[in-house]
């Protein structure tokens, strides 16, 4: 596997997002989502990503159990705080000097880890100005509890008074062949500009551009696609024939579809580093084979031909959510 370089931090070329294992995506087997996480680090994998309010809790809790069996040199751990979480609910975001401190100190509990590599805000407070929240999140690096900072989905005017306050590691947002927003709203530019490495999160839209998803009924009735607006009614029906290009073009590529997707991503800069998620053994070797696909500049023409910023129908999240994205 190869390195790449977020800022100063080295990661695997790949890193791996834990989620779904927990979360979001339909049933979840906690058995065989530690054989996913044993299998990425027999890969050569060391980048996973979490977040508390991923169960709420339970991600976190699963990942401090793998933790356990490895060296904690092995892996980086990156993991987010950013929301009011009562009664295992999410209650809205929050990102207060106080709630940053009380998040800590539960994921450092939950991951049975004294330091966390990379932490994240995980949205932008739009009641408490960044400086405030980055300003707290210094403090947990002074006193040892967190090693590098980093926010998500973030825009340039935040990642740029961010970046005032403490080095900035990583912005992760969504990045894919359908979700190219931060080519165009000037966030991948501002990362670039700033040393601030760049983490692609759904680089496969959510599973979409694999092929494995033809009819809403794929999805299981608890899935949390089923609310994305990207999966519904005609918008549905218009991604469906851009998943076909990228079927179409792997075939004649001799690669999976998955793998064209995350090649396709994986070529955009050596400062990004997608973070596929997965729950199946199958899934994450197909996924990291990858690192091993490489685009020609006319392939990759062609695919930015068939897939131009917002060829994708319907917005990324619902209204509520996506009010809180690149702010």
């Amino acid at each position: 596997m190869k390195i790449r370089k977020l800022g100063s931090l080295e990661v695997s070329s790949l890193g791996l997002g834990c989620m779904g294992m927990s979360y979001a995506y339909g049933p979840t087997d906690d058995a065989e989502s530690m054989a996913v996480l044993r299998r990425y680090l027999e890969l050569s994998g060391n980048f996973l990503d979490t977040a508390e309010i991923y169960g709420p809790y339970k991600n976190e809790e699963l990942l401090g159990r793998f933790l356990r069996e490895i060296r904690r040199d092995q892996v980086v751990v990156a993991t987010k705080f950013g929301f009011r979480i009562e009664n295992g609910a999410n209650q809205g975001v929050d990102s207060a000097p106080a709630n940053v401190r009380r998040a800590c100190e539960g994921s450092l509990k939950r991951l049975g880890i004294d330091t966390i590599d990379l932490y994240y805000q995980h949205r932008v407070d739009p009641a408490v100005p960044i400086e405030e929240t980055v300003g707290a999140m210094a403090e947990l690096v002074r006193a040892g509890k967190v090693r590098r900072l980093g926010l998500s989905e973030a825009g340039p005017d935040n990642l740029k008074r961010a970046q005032a306050i403490h080095p900035i590691t990583a912005l992760q947002s969504e990045y894919s062949l359908w979700s190219r927003d931060v080519e165009r709203n000037g966030t991948l530019a501002t990362c670039r500009e700033l040393g601030i490495g760049f983490v692609a999160y759904s680089p496969l839209g959510r599973g979409f551009l694999t092929g494995a998803i033809q009819k809403p009924s794929d999805l299981s009735s608890d899935d949390w696609r089923h609310t994305n607006p990207r999966f519904q009614g005609e918008a549905f029906e218009t991604n469906l024939r851009l998943a076909e290009h990228v079927k179409n073009l792997a075939e004649r590529k001799g690669c999976s579809p998955a793998q064209l997707a995350l090649s396709w991503v994986l070529a955009q800069g050596e400062d990004i580093v997608p973070i596929p998620g997965t729950k199946r053994i199958p899934y994450l070797e197909d996924n990291m084979g990858a690192v091993d696909v490489s685009l020609s500049a006319d392939e990759l023409a062609q695919i930015n031909d068939l897939f131009p910023p917002g060829a994708a129908q319907g917005e990324r999240y619902a209204e509520p959510m996506m009010v809180l994205v690149n702010r």
